[in-house]
């Protein structure tokens, strides 16, 4: 998935959460620059991108993400990861 992509749902979850149908994010945006992005908000955004994309952020990226592109490119970097071979896997298990 394309950070663009990933960007254009962000947007759609933020503007979800805070009933705001103005919100557009960039890349550069950060917390403070969007009205009622408070940390309770942060929270709840964080969460919905995890179930969304079905990925798990550890508390320091979360306290450490200085923009919404962080977030972006550590999302993608997640996603991107390949998955381990289960049959690789299995034979150097036995």
């Amino acid at each position: 998935m394309t950070n663009e992509k990933i960007l254009t749902e962000f947007t759609r979850i933020l503007c979800d959460l805070l009933l705001d149908e103005s919100i557009h994010l960039t890349m550069d945006t950060r917390r403070e620059e969007v009205p009622n992005w408070d940390s309770f908000n942060y929270i709840n955004f964080i969460v919905a991108v995890e179930i969304k994309f079905d990925v798990k952020f550890k508390i320091a990226d979360i306290e450490s993400f200085a923009n919404v592109g962080a977030i972006v490119v550590e999302t993608a970097r997640k996603l991107n990861r390949e998955e381990p071979n289960p049959v690789l896997v299995n034979s150097l298990n036995r």
